[in-house]
This record gives C-alpha cells, structure tokens and sequence, in this order.
C-alpha cells in the first residue's frame, strides 16, 4: 500500500511537470504581436494629420503595435527615420514618401531586412515594391480638369501642380492637362503659367499666382490648384487682385478650410479621397501581407521599374451642390466645422 502511495505521488508530480512543461511551450507558441512601421511625410496639412491619427486608432482596434515617424518633408529625414524603424524589428513598412526616387533606397534597405513595404497614397519609384495603396490619381486630376474646363471653356490659365519631388503631383497634373491642353491646342485656352510648387506649400503657390495676375493684368479665367492647402494661398492672392469667388479653382483632399471656402463661394470643388479608408486598409492589408496572406490587389501601376500590385480606391468631386450629401452626411467634416460663420 505504501508503494502504491508512492507511485501514485510520482505520477502525480510528472503530470504536475508535463503540465508546466505544456504551458510554457503554449506560452511561446502564442503569437508574437505584430509591429508595424509607418513614415509619414508631413502633419502640415490637415489630411495627413487625418491619415496618422486614424493609422493610430486602426491599429488600436486591430491589436497591432504601430512606430510611426513624420519627417516634416525632408527626404534625408525620412530615410534616418526609416533606418530608425528597420533596426527596431518592425514586422512590415508602410511608406508614404516624401521624395518618390530617393525614397527607392528606403525599399531596398527594407527587403534587405526581409521587411515587406506598402507604398501609401504616393508611389516609390524605381524599385521592387511589395504593394501600392491609393487613389487612381490620374482621375483625380482629370476630374479637377473637368471641374474648371467646364466652368471656363475659354481664356488664361494659371496650371500649378504640386511638389515635384511627389509621383502623385506628376499624375495629378497629367490627369488635368488631359483635359486642359486640347482646348490649348486648339486655341480657346491660354496657359499663362505652368509650375510645380515646391513642397505643396501654400506661400509658394501664393507668390506664383501674384506673378501670373500681375504679368497678365489680372486677366485671369481659371487656375487649377494642386490641392486645397496650395488652394488656400491662391485664393490670398486672388482676393488681393478682388477676384476671390470670380474665378474658378479647384482642390483636393476635402480640408475643413477648403469646404469652409466652397460654401462661401471662394473655392469652387476638392476632391473628396476618403483618407480614413486608405488609412484602414493599410492597416489591414499589412496585418494580411505580415501573415502571408494575399493582400487582394485590384490592379496594378507601373513605377518605372515594375508594375506594382496595387489597391486604389475611388474619389468624387465635391462642390456647392453636393458637399453636405458627400462630406457632412458621410460623416467626415461635421456641419458646425463647414458653416462655422
């Protein structure tokens, strides 16, 4: 009987140790929490401030670690930032650059360290991208072609694209000169002033609109604004020479100033790119490509060394007629914001 006491305290302690033994190991089986790296170029403009705020809360809800870093519009920034990121073990990159070709050594870096990298809202160029997330910005510009060819068939044009450091600002440019230059051609359009602004920065855009409306005796009939931050500074400049809300502009990324101004009359449309989705399918689409999941590219756009998988998702024109059906309805800019007197 004894010995049986004692055979059954041994096999009881083995069960105790191969119990322990078996948490331990489920222990270290548990999956390690996903770590994901984002460079951002800027909080300057109201949008990006969005996409990073947004990221953060994405990634919140979906149980991933996020590191994130804004260089503040400098390339040599963002690529210390991104060394930074790599040697701190994230898991995947989502990379928005602020350079589009000195951002390629950042990838190259990044698949040195078997670290995929999600190109977002603005394409890497000239290199081998894992996957592109953005709008089809071609037809954003067009649509801003559209807008303004359709407000004044005739007359100057003041055509300012965005940063040329930028992918998206060449695509954003050459959706609207798809529209605008035929009627150049043919002559019912004048463009008085072709130029890109240098880091989107609304003073430049300002300075350059001054400069066309004076070489051109404030003879102006439309101007294509890049977007509704450099929008802002034209609108300074045209309100100087008293043609505020006389000529039509146009504008991207649906800023609270730039709705603010389409309802009193000073800017004409933006165009709506719902950044809390794009920011929301990064986050997803990066917890999928860190599982090796298929990320579900819908298409592809080339980078002038691949055609890089790519998700791109849909914009609309907004104006006077349908900004509170698309922007106050749809929940991204509350009224009190828009019609703030």
């Amino acid at each position: 009987m004894r010995n049986f006491g004692k055979f059954f305290l041994g096999v009881f302690a083995c069960a105790i140790v191969i119990c322990v033994v078996s948490m331990a190991f489920a222990a270290d089986k548990k999956p390690k929490k996903i770590t994901i790296g984002v460079s951002l170029p800027t909080q300057r403009d109201e949008r990006w401030v969005r996409d990073a705020q947004k990221m953060k809360d994405d990634a919140k809800e979906m149980g991933v670690e996020l590191k994130m870093q804004v260089c503040d519009n400098d390339a040599a920034k963002q690529m210390s930032q991104c060394e930074n990121l790599l040697a701190q073990g994230i898991d995947i990159l989502i990379l928005a650059p602020h350079d589009a070709t000195s951002a390629a050594a950042i990838v190259e870096d990044a698949h040195a360290a078997k670290i995929k990298v999600i190109t977002y809202d603005r394409l890497v160029l000239n290199t081998n991208v894992d996957l592109y997330i953005s709008f089809d910005n071609f037809q954003v510009g067009k649509a801003m072609g559209d807008y303004l060819v359709k407000a004044a068939p005739k007359g100057n044009y003041i055509v300012l694209a965005g940063s040329p450091t930028d992918n998206n600002a060449k695509l954003y440019r050459d959706g609207a000169l798809s529209v605008i230059k035929p009627l150049a051609d043919k002559g019912d359009i004048k463009i008085v002033m072709d130029q890109w602004v240098q880091d989107w920065q609304p003073t430049v855009a300002m300075n350059l609109a001054q400069n066309a409306l004076t070489a051109n005796n404030n003879n102006i009939q439309a101007v294509l604004a890049p977007n509704d931050n450099t929008a802002g500074g034209i609108i300074q400049a045209l309100a100087a020479a008293g043609l505020a809300g006389k000529v039509p502009i146009t504008g991207q990324d649906a800023e609270v100033t730039a709705a603010q101004r389409i309802v009193q009359g000073t800017q004409s449309m933006t165009v709506y790119k719902d950044t809390r989705m794009l920011a929301e399918t990064a986050i997803e689409t990066a917890i999928k490509m860190v599982n090796g999941e298929d990320p579900g590219a819908t298409g592809k756009v080339n980078n002038k060394k691949m055609d890089v998988p790519s998700i791109l998702l849909p914009a609309v024109t907004v104006d006077k007629n349908n900004i509170d059906k698309v922007l106050i309805d749809g929940g991204y800019l509350k009224k009190e914001d828009v019609y703030k007197k």
